[in-house]
């Protein structure tokens, strides 16, 4: 072994003072060091490696620990129609689209109501029984049912008239609660309901509104002063029809039959799940009617016009994004439409006898041939 040293020019070099001074460099010493310096060097790998995989069960448990959201939903209408069904297929994908994706971090419960009031009474209590972090409801008549079963868990709203005369929130940009939501009608709408349809049939004397006591807004109250006060403005007679099931339905619009008479159907639940009564009856007595839901137009009746409820079901999943990321509905403004839609169905119109005017036709967002 070759070595090569300083010693200091003081003491002996076995000295404890020599020795915290020397420095040797041994060629030998030099692998001796290596093989040291290797074993510490593993010790620590292994030490650090050990770490790391007593981390890893903790990173794995906090993500099996994950709690899936839950999401429940309540909707007045018909799951089989295919209208309806596809409106609560677009708000399931815009959350999707938001980062909740059913069956993976959120959990969807739908009930469907079938425009029964009872229904909506029942699966209320059910849904809210569930303890969701969220609801989401369809309509006057079905938030007002789950207004009644909880004044804690989160509901947001949509296709609602009067939030504010139905006590769901104390005003529409401070709700103050746990309900808000997106408003689809005012009280004003069936003022411009009236005017398309007098506009389309010309010849009318008298225009009647119809609807369910049980589901419209107030009762029917809510859109009741706007309406007369239209009819006014326009010399025609108007009419009050209060329907319950198809048959009251049929012999209320019977009546109007042959009398130059015109019908205004208030947006409202019950309306809504039975619109084929409504759409068979006019026809078979040649009453033209109007309606907000663009179903009405495509599936035989004569004109819709009313807010684009596809937008606020987009729009009402982002609330339900919001209060899932932590927000508070008390906080969240109620929110009124932006987008509007006309349909105008020929088809139809021309079985009446009726002349839609050519400015109508050019504003309609879609014809219906």
């Amino acid at each position: 072994m070759v070595c090569s040293g300083v010693q200091s020019q003081r003491g002996h070099p076995r000295s404890r003072k020599f020795r915290s001074f020397v420095f040797v460099s041994c060629a030998g010493g030099n692998k001796d060091a290596r093989r040291r310096s290797d074993r510490m060097n593993n010790r620590r790998d292994f030490i650090t490696l050990l770490g790391g995989a007593a981390a890893w069960p903790l990173a794995a448990g906090a993500q099996r620990q994950e709690r899936v959201r839950r999401v429940a939903a309540l909707i007045a209408w018909t799951e089989s129609d295919p209208g309806y069904r596809s409106w609560f297929n677009i708000f399931v994908q815009r959350l999707s689209q938001l980062g909740w994706a059913d069956g993976q971090n959120v959990q969807i419960d739908q009930r469907w109501a079938n425009g029964e009031v009872d229904r909506m009474q029942s699966f209320a209590k059910e849904l809210v029984e569930l303890q969701p972090d969220v609801i989401f409801g369809c309509t006057t008549p079905v938030t007002a049912a789950l207004h009644r079963e909880t004044n804690t868990v989160p509901i947001v709203f949509a296709l609602v008239g009067d939030p504010v005369g139905e006590g769901f929130v104390a005003s529409l940009a401070r709700p103050g609660g746990n309900v808000t939501g997106f408003i689809n009608v005012e009280a004003g709408m069936v003022s411009k309901l009236l005017q398309l349809l007098k506009e389309i049939a010309p010849p009318i004397k008298r225009a009647a509104i119809m609807f369910n006591p049980d589901t419209a807004p107030g009762g029917g109250d809510y859109y009741q002063g706007s309406f007369e006060a239209a009819a006014r403005t326009l010399t025609v007679e108007p009419v009050t029809l209060r329907v319950r099931n198809d048959g009251e339905i049929d012999t209320a619009i019977t009546s109007l039959g042959h009398q130059q008479a015109g019908l205004v159907l208030m947006p409202d639940a019950f309306i809504a799940a039975h619109l084929p009564a409504i759409i068979s009856s006019a026809d078979r007595n040649n009453v033209p009617a109007i309606f907000d839901l663009p179903q009405y137009a495509q599936s035989g009746g004569l004109v819709s016009y009313g807010a684009d409820n596809t937008d606020m079901l987009r729009r009402a999943a982002g609330y339900v994004d919001r209060i899932l990321r932590g927000e508070k509905p008390a906080d969240l403004p109620v929110q009124v439409p932006t987008k509007y839609e006309l349909v105008i169905n020929l088809k139809t119109a021309r079985a009446l006898g009726l002349e839609v005017p050519p400015t109508l036709l050019a504003r309609a967002d879609q014809v219906i041939e």
